[in-house]
């Protein structure tokens, strides 16, 4: 072991705007864009430059004054099969699937069609 610690650059992370939560190598946010009128649900793994998904989450961006983590909370992980949900602020949930460098939107309906087999 070298003990050795690096900074990971992190695409449109904002650190007063958002919530980071790991899984793995994998860490999953809500970014938000340069003039804070957008805000993205964003998976990134560490091995990788480019976000493994970013997809941009319903409701308004963030707005001068804002509070803390109040793009989302707090991205809540699954293990098994692996998924990432985000909660937007005045947005519905949003859940993907991650299959090794690809994120998927999952529906509602085929989470309830899963759990019924």
């Amino acid at each position: 072991m070298t003990g050795r610690i690096s900074p990971i650059n992190l695409p449109e992370f904002d650190a007063l705007y958002s919530a980071e939560s790991w899984f793995r190598d994998y860490v999953a946010y809500c970014g938000v864009s340069d003039d804070g009128k957008k805000v993205y649900a964003i998976v990134a793994q560490i091995s990788r430059c480019k976000p493994v998904m970013k997809n941009p989450l319903p409701g308004p961006g963030v707005s001068d004054g804002a509070g803390p983590d109040s793009a989302c909370a707090q991205p809540f992980w699954q293990r098994a099969p692996v998924r990432v949900s985000f909660d937007v602020s005045g947005g519905a949930k949003q859940t993907f699937a991650i299959r090794r460098h690809v994120g998927d939107l999952v529906s509602e309906q085929g989470e309830e069609e899963e759990g019924s087999n």
